[in-house]
């Protein structure tokens, strides 16, 4: 958010964009306990329809999580958080996190704001994207 300015509707998140390798994939199936082989087994994810592992949608989410803590100015400022898991993002493919402010509490001056991810195939593979964002103390 910017300092010295109430968000209004309409203010864009600033993008963020990470890359997800099969190694981080690996290493969130080993913290998370979630080793569906969809994630983990090449031959196995081919053999069930899809074009090789692909990353959990989980993991994806803290991606978003992250883009909004930042423009929010801290993971606390973070009130709510939720999307859906449209389409599969592959290992070495880029996600790219957006967001814009939808609506302003006139009351609490919380923050609602509509977000989206899509993958450097161009793809959306979050959709119907929600946060609340806490205002600045």
């Amino acid at each position: 958010m910017t300092a010295g300015r109430t968000p209004q509707v309409g203010d864009e998140m600033p993008a963020l964009t990470r890359t997800v390798s099969q190694e981080q994939i690996v290493a969130y199936a080993e913290a998370s306990g979630d080793r569906n082989p969809i994630h983990l087994d090449p031959e196995f994810a081919r053999g069930v329809g899809l074009p090789g592992t692909i990353a959990h949608g989980f993991l994806e989410m803290a991606i978003l999580a992250e883009a909004v803590a930042r423009w929010a100015g801290g993971y606390e400022r973070v009130a709510e958080l939720g999307c859906r898991f449209s389409k599969p993002l592959l290992p070495g493919e880029a996600i790219t996190c957006t967001g814009r402010v939808v609506a302003v509490d006139p009351v609490s001056g919380a923050l609602t704001l509509q977000l989206e991810a899509t993958s450097s195939r161009g793809e959306r593979v979050l959709t119907n994207g929600r946060a609340v964002v806490r205002p600045d103390d």
